[in-house]
């Protein structure tokens, strides 16, 4: 294990998000320290997401939303995999649970992680939970559509399990958490009933 100092750390942003700014001094791979040198960490917490599947219909449940951080380079709005924020305390498995019935109204039939991935290591500690869930008709238990409490306003877009390499071979979903659990889910993809 390689070393590692922090020579000094302070919040520099304690919102809704929070960024720390430290000063790190780092063994190199010659074995010498680095000189303390200055670095910066977006503290968002850690989440978890879902690739859902819902097996009387043989399709991807996923969400779209309005994301403001993609709408100076992107278009606002992104089709991804149901996710959300782990309470402090909260299991990732139990925020995934909450957050699936919340976001499309399904009670989660069978669950497995599929892996746990920084989302930006160079600036950011967040780390997400992927799983990979199952639900049919007989576990809805509401609309879905998010917590308006928390201002969501989630459209559910149910995608075809038949279309789903080519809609992603065609980069049809950008983001990172959705194309690595749909990579995952056509290497693993269930067999058809019958």
């Amino acid at each position: 294990m390689k070393r590692a100092t922090v020579v000094q750390r302070r919040r520099i942003l304690d919102a809704f998000f929070k960024v720390d700014e430290a000063q790190v001094s780092y063994e190199r791979y010659d074995g010498s320290m680095t000189p303390a040198v200055p670095r910066l960490v977006f503290e968002r917490g850690d989440s978890a997401a879902a690739v859902v599947y819902h097996r009387d219909r043989r399709c991807v449940l996923l969400t779209e939303q309005f994301r403001f951080p993609t709408l100076d380079k992107g278009p606002g709005w992104i089709v991804e995999a149901p996710a959300g924020m782990i309470s402090p305390g909260e299991q990732p498995d139990h925020a995934m649970r909450r957050e699936l019935e919340e976001e499309i109204g399904y009670r989660v039939e069978a669950m497995r992680p599929i892996a746990m991935f920084y989302v930006s290591p160079g600036g950011s500690s967040e780390r997400i939970w992927l799983y990979y869930a199952e639900v049919s008709e007989s576990a809805r238990v509401s609309a879905g559509g998010g917590n308006p409490g928390e201002t969501e306003d989630i459209r559910i877009v149910p995608v075809p399990l038949a279309e789903v390499g080519t809609r992603l071979a065609q980069g049809e979903f950008i983001d990172a958490k959705t194309i690595i659990g749909l990579q995952w889910l056509l290497q693993h993809a269930p067999a058809p009933a019958g």
